[in-house]
């Protein structure tokens, strides 16, 4: 992601923190981003030989890092919420969102495990990994275990395939609704095929954004990024399955 806000709703909790994961109820893309502007290509490819490109993209991707500005409109307050920091992305099922301003937290998923830590509260918030990535769509995709066209019904937001930039701009509608999540927006980078947007509403009306910036690929990202070890002196609470 998501790939949005972190918030707890992600572990089923108290406070609102997990904007990256479902209202972050699931993972995290939008406005206009920081990739380079793409030519537009002589001729736009079809729905089909884009979303094949974009998996092709995506398979060969290892790992990645960036820097994020994570964006979330809560409609009932009015009010829209901005948080900044590093993502790291490795596949497969490895994520950690390290969020520095205005208010430092953390969320790390490996295979195993999922870790919210919240400096500010003193605690860290423990999840088995497989409930996250069973019940969140956009994790799975972004974790490297989902495909585009097995996960989601596919079609072109715009009558015309690409914006004004030459990037793409798809709907992607799950074929199982997850938490009152049904439709992902993407906007497709028209040059290098890599996903460059992505957002979300949930049930309560409520937008997810998520741009990205120095984004780095395959740059040999390690494992032991996505292991932590909980500060001394702080309260850990397991979270219901």
């Amino acid at each position: 992601m998501p790939f949005s806000h972190f918030r707890k709703d992600v572990f089923h909790a108290r406070k609102n923190f997990l904007p990256a994961l479902r209202t972050a109820g699931i993972v995290l893309l939008a406005a206009p981003l920081f990739f380079p502007s793409a030519a537009i290509p002589a001729e736009a490819l079809s729905l089909e030989r884009l979303t094949a490109k974009t998996q092709e993209i995506y398979e060969k991707t290892t790992d990645l890092k960036a820097r994020f500005v994570q964006e979330v409109t809560i409609r009932s307050m009015k009010k829209t919420e901005q948080e900044e920091g590093t993502v790291y992305f490795k596949n497969p099922r490895m994520m950690l969102w390290d969020y520095q301003k205005p208010k430092a937290k953390k969320l790390v998923i490996n295979a195993q495990k999922a870790w919210l830590y919240v400096p500010e509260d003193r605690m860290v918030y423990v999840q088995n990994a497989e409930d996250v990535y069973r019940s969140r769509m956009a994790v799975r995709f972004l974790s490297g275990i989902g495909k585009l066209s097995e996960d989601f019904q596919i079609r072109f937001t715009e009558d015309k395939p690409l914006d004004e930039q030459g990037n793409y701009l798809l709907t992607l509608t799950a074929k199982e609704a997850e938490g009152g999540i049904e439709r992902l927006f993407l906007t497709i980078d028209g040059k290098n095929f890599h996903i460059s947007q992505f957002s979300f509403n949930d049930a309560y009306g409520n937008t997810t954004r998520l741009r990205l910036s120095d984004i780095r690929i395959n740059t040999g990202v390690p494992d032991s990024l996505f292991n932590f070890k909980p500060p001394a002196g702080v309260e850990i609470v397991n979270m219901p399955q």
